[in-house]
């Protein structure tokens, strides 16, 4: 009785402990009456969350590993939608990031979906945490093709199947990704052989950018906004987001100091973040899924110079730099919404001056309210 007696007490220490770690890592809010703080409230609409399976029979999944593959591709799906608002109402898909699952962009998904938007999420076959036969990136050149599918799928939902009314804007429709997911987003904006021209903005989140051109975001005329952490150890920032000003006309790039890359994910929120910088988990993850050599270029199955990539041979290998200090990851998250809302809204809201106001917060605002945000607009001519 008296071991049993101890055992509980230890438990209750232990929970107070981590009660009280957790109130104490909270991620620092936006300055109080500040734009950013009324902007992170939720929107006007009720959220409703609705888990479905989807199957593309119009397509295979490869073998991989142990996997034989399957003559379809099926999909475990999340769509986000307002509850109380009439539509159409615009289209985000999200694409998770590699060894990750849709729930990493739940977050985003909820915030948006709060303001009027529909979010459509799934985890994709072969990259998702539990893919058959391991993750592998092999299946990235399949995604856009999926998000393709995704939005026809939506669009063609009857009235009884929504959890929203109204049906979808076709004009309105975005696209936005975290990490190889991000890859996905860019691919399907832009790309002149796997891109869909539905797609009007896209929104890259910690996302690879040395393998695209100037040329490459010449094939489509879509906004395209990339939101990535100096401390990023698995995408490094330099060679991938820093450039990115000078490669595109519309757009730009939100940098977050001491944004580490698994931080972006919703993932990361709650009692994950004890655990450090959490780029440290994700590298001991990848670094028994991923499969890069060193001597070729990862990206060639995605074309050459005739689609405006550019050889990414010599490109750092992810988690090859030291692990810095890293902001919270709710903090980053939030930021990232805020930036993600106003994206979106500045070329998606219904009244040309809301979206005005949205471009003003998104290049001026959010930057001068908090200190590790710095924003550099699109500098190619």
């Amino acid at each position: 009785m008296k071991v049993l007696r101890a055992l509980v007490v230890l438990a209750l220490l232990l929970s107070a402990g981590i009660g009280a770690a957790l109130l104490a890592t909270r991620p620092k809010p936006p300055p109080a009456g500040s734009e950013s703080a009324r902007r992170l409230e939720p929107g006007p609409h009720s959220v409703h969350l609705s888990d479905e399976v989807w199957v593309d029979t119009s397509r295979p999944t490869d073998a991989n590993g142990n996997f034989e593959g399957a003559p379809d591709r099926t999909f475990d799906v999340s769509v986000w939608s307002p509850e109380d608002a009439t539509g159409p109402h615009p289209l985000l898909v999200f694409s998770h990031g590699f060894m990750s699952t849709r729930q990493g962009g739940e977050l985003y998904a909820e915030q948006m979906a709060s303001h009027g938007y529909v979010i459509v999420a799934a985890s994709h076959p072969l990259t998702m945490l539990s893919a058959p036969g391991g993750p592998t990136t092999n299946d990235v050149i399949h995604q856009p093709a999926d998000v393709s599918f995704l939005i026809d799928r939506t669009i063609a939902l009857p009235q009884d199947d929504r959890g929203f009314s109204g049906g979808i804007d076709r004009d309105r429709i975005g696209v936005f990704g975290i990490s190889l997911g991000a890859l996905t987003a860019t691919l399907v904006a832009y790309h002149p052989k796997l891109g869909d021209p539905r797609i009007k903005a896209a929104l890259s989140i910690a996302g690879p950018g040395v393998m695209f051109g100037p040329s490459y975001f010449d094939f489509a005329d879509v906004p395209f906004l990339m939101v990535a952490g100096t401390h990023d150890a698995m995408i490094q920032y330099a060679v991938n987001a820093k450039p990115i000003p000078d490669r595109i006309r519309k757009g730009g790039l939100v940098t977050l100091d001491g944004a580490s890359h698994a931080g972006f994910s919703s993932l990361f929120s709650g009692p994950m973040r004890l655990l450090g910088n959490p780029d440290e988990l994700g590298c001991t993850a990848l670094s028994s899924n991923l499969d890069i050599n060193p001597d070729e270029n990862p990206f060639a199955a995605l074309g050459g110079p005739d689609q405006g990539m550019l050889d990414a041979t010599d490109m750092p290998l992810p988690c090859e730099i030291r692990f810095e200090e890293a902001i919270s990851p709710g903090r980053q998250q939030w930021i990232t919404a805020l930036a993600l809302h106003a994206f979106f809204e500045s070329h998606f809201a219904r009244e040309a001056t809301s979206r005005t106001a949205h471009a003003e917060f998104l290049a001026k605002t959010l930057a001068a309210e908090l200190d590790e945000v710095h924003y550099t607009p699109a500098r190619r001519p």
